[in-house]
């Protein structure tokens, strides 16, 4: 890459999980970088927030999936961060509803499931998920519920060779100060432009120049770390435009889930780490866990159609819908012992518009489209990027160190 009189050697645009990572990445190899954050915040989508109970929760990503692989786990105990060990239990969530005995028909009912998708997964063309139920079963609309909090969409959306890709080790763990605060510590000391809205990239020229509502920036490459939905609805606008680019973005769109948690006072449930369906009979349902960390609060969790009609009717609707259906499990008595603590609503964020990425049927292969450099100076990171560990917080990572080892290796010629 020839010297262009840059400001910098990479601009990264967002300081995400996966912009924060790449900017750190950078700088440790003393490349000149910046990461311009539209927000007055590092995170992105990891957002740790108090509560006036004193334990901190995170609006964000919360679990460090397949923590004994995970980045973030090691970065955690360097950094000092306590971890939450307690694995998450999400296969038992129905014996509150029908009993015990119900738990042999709904693990056959999974284990069914699973081999439909395995034998799908490896037909010539893909399709929807939904179309794997079995007609009438008795668990379809828990199986649409799940998907809801696991994709932020309903299984008609989903990619069914998209969904079999996906790996995790099943070692799920919690910083207890928040995984938001943990990429924020990370990220403390790198260089970054807050309150920065980046508007156009212009790659036609030797240097690209991003420009932003702070006057524009020059750099030899640029690593760009925003969500698929901003780069599908040209949020950022590339001159020349790249219509593979906003295509693979729209084909990878971020589901909406949202996270909202009550505090409980009381001596009752005496439960802990125990997690809740809202109901089995309908997929417009919540996730519940009791007392997480064994701290006195619920956490509820909302996806798909039903979190995107809940943050727009607002916190108080959400705390409703919820408190609606934690009293249907308990009783009434315990709707007076439940107050608000947060809630999130990262659909109509406009810096996220979603909260992780799902692809649509058809559209499995766009990951591998998304992450291709464009003229080795132009590149995408996220979650969304990664194969097999999307939607995650550490796919975000892992990603950006291959944007970032991508960048270095093509301005190689310039800095030598």
């Amino acid at each position: 890459m020839a010297d262009s009189g840059a400001d910098f050697d990479v601009v990264v645009v967002g300081a995400g999980a996966a912009g924060v990572a790449a900017c750190h990445r950078l700088v440790t190899h003393n490349v000149k970088t910046i990461a311009i954050e539209a927000r007055d915040r590092l995170g992105g989508r990891a957002h740790t927030v108090p509560t006036v109970l004193g334990k901190p929760v995170d609006l964000g990503c919360e679990w460090l999936h397949s923590a004994d692989i995970n980045p973030w786990t090691g970065i955690a105990e360097e950094l000092g961060f306590a971890l939450d060990k307690h694995l998450p239990d999400w296969t038992s969530r129905i014996a509150i509803h029908h009993g015990d005995a119900a738990n042999d028909d709904w693990n056959a009912a999974r284990d069914a499931l699973e081999e439909a998708y395995e034998r799908a997964a490896t037909l010539p063309e893909d399709m929807p998920a939904d179309q794997l139920l079995p007609p009438g079963g008795r668990w379809n609309n828990l199986f649409d519920a799940i998907s809801t909090w696991a994709n932020g969409a309903e299984l008609r959306y989903v990619s069914v060779k998209d969904r079999q890709r996906y790996d995790n080790t099943g070692v799920n763990w919690r910083a207890l100060a928040g995984y938001g605060a943990l990429i924020s510590a990370f990220s403390a000391k790198l260089p970054v432009r807050f309150n920065t809205v980046v508007e156009r990239i212009d790659h036609s020229g030797p240097a690209i120049r991003i420009v932003t509502n702070r006057g524009d920036i020059t750099a030899r490459a640029v690593i760009v770390t925003v969500s698929t939905n901003l780069l599908a609805e040209e949020a950022i606008r590339f001159a020349p435009a790249l219509p593979r680019i906003v295509s693979a973005a729209a084909g990878l769109p971020c589901g909406v889930a949202n996270k909202l948690f009550l505090g409980l006072a009381g001596a009752g449930p005496s439960e802990t780490y125990l997690h809740l369906n809202g109901r089995t009979d309908s997929a417009q349902t919540g996730n519940y866990q009791i007392r997480p960390h064994g701290w006195p609060m619920i956490s509820c969790y909302f996806g798909g159609h039903l979190s995107m009609r809940l943050e727009k009717e607002g916190p108080a609707a959400m705390a409703a819908f919820a408190i609606d259906e934690i009293a249907g499990i308990y009783g009434n008595e315990i709707r007076k012992r439940l107050n608000f603590l947060a809630s999130s609503a990262w659909g109509i964020d406009p810096y996220a518009r979603g909260s992780y990425s799902c692809a649509l049927p058809g559209h499995a292969d766009d990951r591998s489209i998304l992450m291709e450099p464009v003229n080795d100076r132009l590149f995408i990171a996220g979650e969304a990027c990664s194969i097999d560990q999307f939607g995650t917080a550490h796919a975000a990572y892992e990603s950006a160190i291959i944007a970032a080892d991508r960048a270095m290796a093509a301005l190689a010629p310039a800095r030598n």
